[in-house]
Protein backbone atom coordinates (compact mmCIF):
# COMPACT_ATOMS: atom_id res chain seq x y z
CA UNK A 1 0.00 0.00 0.00
CA UNK A 2 1.33 3.42 -0.92
CA UNK A 3 1.35 5.83 2.01
CA UNK A 4 0.78 9.41 0.91
CA UNK A 5 3.10 10.66 3.65
CA UNK A 6 5.83 8.25 2.55
CA UNK A 7 5.77 9.72 -0.96
CA UNK A 8 6.12 13.24 0.37
CA UNK A 9 2.50 14.32 -0.01
CA UNK A 10 0.98 16.46 2.71
CA UNK A 11 -1.89 15.27 4.85
CA UNK A 12 -4.16 17.57 2.85
CA UNK A 13 -3.89 16.74 -0.84
CA UNK A 14 -3.79 19.08 -3.78
CA UNK A 15 -7.55 18.65 -4.08
CA UNK A 16 -8.04 19.95 -0.54
CA UNK A 17 -9.19 16.56 0.74
CA UNK A 18 -8.03 15.15 4.06
CA UNK A 19 -5.77 12.35 2.84
CA UNK A 20 -5.81 10.46 6.14
CA UNK A 21 -9.60 10.15 5.98
CA UNK A 22 -9.67 9.33 2.29
CA UNK A 23 -6.89 6.74 2.60
CA UNK A 24 -8.59 5.10 5.58
CA UNK A 25 -11.87 4.84 3.64
CA UNK A 26 -10.12 3.33 0.61
CA UNK A 27 -8.00 0.85 2.56
CA UNK A 28 -10.60 -0.32 5.08
CA UNK A 29 -13.61 -0.81 2.83
CA UNK A 30 -13.55 -4.57 3.10
CA UNK A 31 -15.68 -7.37 1.71
CA UNK A 32 -18.05 -7.81 4.65
CA UNK A 33 -19.86 -11.12 5.09
CA UNK A 34 -19.74 -12.55 8.63
CA UNK A 35 -19.87 -9.12 10.22
CA UNK A 36 -23.11 -8.03 8.58
CA UNK A 37 -25.69 -7.30 11.27
CA UNK A 38 -28.60 -9.54 10.27
CA UNK A 39 -30.90 -8.20 12.98
CA UNK A 40 -30.74 -4.44 12.45
CA UNK A 41 -33.07 -2.97 9.80
CA UNK A 42 -31.57 -0.87 7.03
CA UNK A 43 -33.46 2.28 6.14
CA UNK A 44 -34.29 2.61 2.45
CA UNK A 45 -33.41 6.31 2.62
CA UNK A 46 -29.81 5.45 3.57
CA UNK A 47 -29.49 3.04 0.63
CA UNK A 48 -30.91 5.65 -1.74
CA UNK A 49 -28.51 8.27 -0.36
CA UNK A 50 -25.57 5.98 -1.07
CA UNK A 51 -26.88 5.19 -4.54
CA UNK A 52 -27.29 8.89 -5.26
CA UNK A 53 -23.59 9.31 -4.50
CA UNK A 54 -22.71 6.26 -6.58
CA UNK A 55 -24.44 7.75 -9.61
CA UNK A 56 -21.70 10.38 -9.74
CA UNK A 57 -19.28 7.69 -10.89
CA UNK A 58 -18.11 7.71 -14.52
CA UNK A 59 -19.96 5.47 -16.93
CA UNK A 60 -19.12 4.41 -20.48
CA UNK A 61 -19.84 7.17 -23.00
CA UNK A 62 -21.83 8.83 -20.20
CA UNK A 63 -24.76 6.62 -21.16
CA UNK A 64 -25.89 6.01 -17.55
CA UNK A 65 -27.81 2.91 -18.60
CA UNK A 66 -27.63 1.51 -15.09
CA UNK A 67 -30.61 0.38 -13.06
CA UNK A 68 -30.46 -0.63 -9.39
CA UNK A 69 -32.80 -3.23 -7.94
CA UNK A 70 -33.10 -2.78 -4.17
CA UNK A 71 -34.63 -5.95 -2.76
CA UNK A 72 -36.23 -5.67 0.69
CA UNK A 73 -39.18 -8.06 0.39
CA UNK A 74 -38.45 -11.11 2.60
CA UNK A 75 -40.00 -13.57 0.15
CA UNK A 76 -37.97 -12.26 -2.77
CA UNK A 77 -34.80 -12.32 -0.67
CA UNK A 78 -35.46 -15.95 0.25
CA UNK A 79 -36.02 -16.88 -3.41
CA UNK A 80 -32.89 -15.04 -4.52
CA UNK A 81 -30.86 -16.69 -1.76
CA UNK A 82 -32.12 -20.11 -2.89
CA UNK A 83 -30.76 -19.41 -6.38
CA UNK A 84 -27.50 -18.26 -4.80
CA UNK A 85 -27.13 -21.47 -2.81
CA UNK A 86 -28.30 -23.98 -5.39
CA UNK A 87 -25.76 -23.64 -8.16
CA UNK A 88 -25.91 -25.65 -11.39
CA UNK A 89 -23.83 -28.82 -11.28
CA UNK A 90 -22.36 -28.14 -14.74
CA UNK A 91 -20.97 -24.69 -13.90
CA UNK A 92 -17.35 -24.10 -14.98
CA UNK A 93 -14.76 -24.84 -12.28
CA UNK A 94 -13.22 -21.95 -10.38
CA UNK A 95 -9.66 -21.22 -11.44
CA UNK A 96 -7.01 -20.15 -8.95
CA UNK A 97 -4.52 -17.46 -9.79
CA UNK A 98 -0.87 -18.22 -10.51
CA UNK A 99 0.14 -16.68 -7.17
CA UNK A 100 -2.49 -17.55 -4.56
CA UNK A 101 -3.02 -15.32 -1.52
CA UNK A 102 -1.75 -16.40 1.91
CA UNK A 103 -3.40 -19.64 3.04
CA UNK A 104 -4.68 -18.24 6.34
CA UNK A 105 -6.21 -15.24 4.61
CA UNK A 106 -7.83 -17.40 1.94
CA UNK A 107 -9.20 -19.78 4.58
CA UNK A 108 -10.97 -16.84 6.23
CA UNK A 109 -12.41 -15.76 2.89
CA UNK A 110 -13.68 -19.27 2.15
CA UNK A 111 -15.24 -19.55 5.60
CA UNK A 112 -16.96 -16.18 5.36
CA UNK A 113 -18.21 -16.93 1.84
CA UNK A 114 -19.83 -20.11 3.13
CA UNK A 115 -21.39 -18.17 5.99
CA UNK A 116 -22.89 -15.63 3.59
CA UNK A 117 -24.27 -18.37 1.38
CA UNK A 118 -26.15 -19.85 4.35
CA UNK A 119 -27.41 -16.52 5.69
CA UNK A 120 -27.99 -14.45 2.55
CA UNK A 121 -31.78 -14.53 2.98
CA UNK A 122 -31.35 -12.87 6.39
CA UNK A 123 -29.47 -9.85 5.04
CA UNK A 124 -31.98 -6.96 5.24
CA UNK A 125 -31.26 -5.50 1.81
CA UNK A 126 -29.95 -7.06 -1.40
CA UNK A 127 -28.97 -4.74 -4.22
CA UNK A 128 -28.69 -6.06 -7.78
CA UNK A 129 -27.02 -3.53 -10.12
CA UNK A 130 -28.10 -3.95 -13.74
CA UNK A 131 -26.97 -2.25 -16.92
CA UNK A 132 -28.26 -2.13 -20.45
CA UNK A 133 -25.90 -4.16 -22.62
CA UNK A 134 -25.40 -2.17 -25.80
CA UNK A 135 -22.23 -3.87 -27.01
CA UNK A 136 -18.76 -2.39 -27.28
CA UNK A 137 -15.30 -3.90 -27.10
CA UNK A 138 -15.77 -5.24 -23.56
CA UNK A 139 -19.54 -5.30 -23.49
CA UNK A 140 -21.39 -2.81 -21.33
CA UNK A 141 -21.43 -4.65 -18.01
CA UNK A 142 -18.02 -3.32 -16.76
CA UNK A 143 -19.34 0.22 -17.14
CA UNK A 144 -21.27 -0.05 -13.88
CA UNK A 145 -18.42 -1.23 -11.66
CA UNK A 146 -17.05 2.24 -10.81
CA UNK A 147 -20.51 3.09 -9.46
CA UNK A 148 -20.69 -0.23 -7.59
CA UNK A 149 -17.44 0.57 -5.80
CA UNK A 150 -18.58 4.13 -5.06
CA UNK A 151 -21.74 2.66 -3.55
CA UNK A 152 -19.68 0.37 -1.31
CA UNK A 153 -17.49 3.29 -0.20
CA UNK A 154 -20.58 5.35 0.61
CA UNK A 155 -22.00 2.44 2.62
CA UNK A 156 -18.75 2.07 4.56
CA UNK A 157 -18.72 5.77 5.49
CA UNK A 158 -22.21 5.39 6.96
CA UNK A 159 -21.55 2.28 9.01
CA UNK A 160 -22.85 -0.27 6.52
CA UNK A 161 -21.00 -3.09 4.84
CA UNK A 162 -21.31 -5.11 1.67
CA UNK A 163 -19.47 -7.44 -0.65
CA UNK A 164 -19.46 -7.68 -4.41
CA UNK A 165 -20.55 -11.19 -5.32
CA UNK A 166 -21.43 -12.72 -8.67
CA UNK A 167 -22.42 -16.23 -7.56
CA UNK A 168 -26.09 -15.79 -8.39
CA UNK A 169 -25.20 -15.07 -12.02
CA UNK A 170 -24.86 -18.82 -12.53
CA UNK A 171 -28.66 -18.67 -12.27
CA UNK A 172 -29.07 -15.25 -13.85
CA UNK A 173 -31.97 -16.21 -16.14
CA UNK A 174 -34.00 -17.41 -13.17
CA UNK A 175 -32.99 -14.36 -11.16
CA UNK A 176 -34.06 -12.11 -14.03
CA UNK A 177 -37.46 -13.80 -14.10
CA UNK A 178 -37.79 -13.45 -10.33
CA UNK A 179 -36.84 -9.76 -10.35
CA UNK A 180 -38.53 -8.80 -13.61
CA UNK A 181 -35.30 -7.73 -15.32
CA UNK A 182 -36.26 -7.00 -18.95
CA UNK A 183 -34.47 -8.30 -22.02
CA UNK A 184 -31.50 -6.15 -22.99
CA UNK A 185 -30.40 -5.58 -19.40
CA UNK A 186 -27.80 -7.70 -17.62
CA UNK A 187 -27.21 -8.17 -13.91
CA UNK A 188 -23.64 -7.23 -13.01
CA UNK A 189 -23.44 -8.60 -9.45
CA UNK A 190 -25.28 -8.83 -6.14
CA UNK A 191 -24.57 -6.67 -3.10
CA UNK A 192 -25.81 -7.73 0.34
CA UNK A 193 -26.25 -4.57 2.45
CA UNK A 194 -26.41 -4.37 6.25
CA UNK A 195 -24.92 -2.42 9.11
CA UNK A 196 -21.63 -3.98 10.16
CA UNK A 197 -20.63 -5.03 13.65
CA UNK A 198 -17.50 -3.53 15.20
CA UNK A 199 -15.30 -0.96 13.52
CA UNK A 200 -11.79 -2.36 13.51
CA UNK A 201 -11.44 -2.90 9.77
CA UNK A 202 -7.86 -2.54 8.65
CA UNK A 203 -5.88 -2.75 5.42
CA UNK A 204 -5.59 -6.28 4.06
CA UNK A 205 -2.37 -8.15 3.46
CA UNK A 206 -1.42 -7.50 -0.14
CA UNK A 207 1.63 -8.10 -2.28
CA UNK A 208 3.84 -5.00 -2.57
CA UNK A 209 2.86 -2.67 -5.38
CA UNK A 210 6.36 -3.00 -6.87
CA UNK A 211 5.77 -6.75 -7.39
CA UNK A 212 2.52 -6.38 -9.32
CA UNK A 213 3.20 -3.21 -11.33
CA UNK A 214 5.02 -3.14 -14.65
CA UNK A 215 6.22 -0.05 -16.50
CA UNK A 216 6.01 0.13 -20.30
CA UNK A 217 6.47 -3.63 -20.76
CA UNK A 218 5.23 -6.78 -19.04
CA UNK A 219 7.76 -7.85 -16.40
CA UNK A 220 9.57 -4.51 -16.20
CA UNK A 221 9.09 -3.44 -12.60
CA UNK A 222 9.33 0.13 -11.29
CA UNK A 223 12.94 1.22 -10.89
CA UNK A 224 14.30 -1.49 -13.21
CA UNK A 225 16.72 -0.49 -15.95
CA UNK A 226 15.02 -0.16 -19.31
Amino acid sequence: MVDARRTGASEVGASGLDLDTVDKLLTTTRAVRKRLDLTRPVELDVVLECLDLALQAPTGSNQQTWRWLVVTDPGVRVALADLYRNLPADRPPTRLGSVPPPEEQQARVTDSAGYLMQHLHEVPVLVVPCVEDVGGAAGWAPSIYPAVWSFMLALRSRGLGSVLTTVHLYRQAEAAALLGVPAGFVQSCLLPVAYFTGDDFRPAERRPVEEVTFVDHWGRQPGAAS
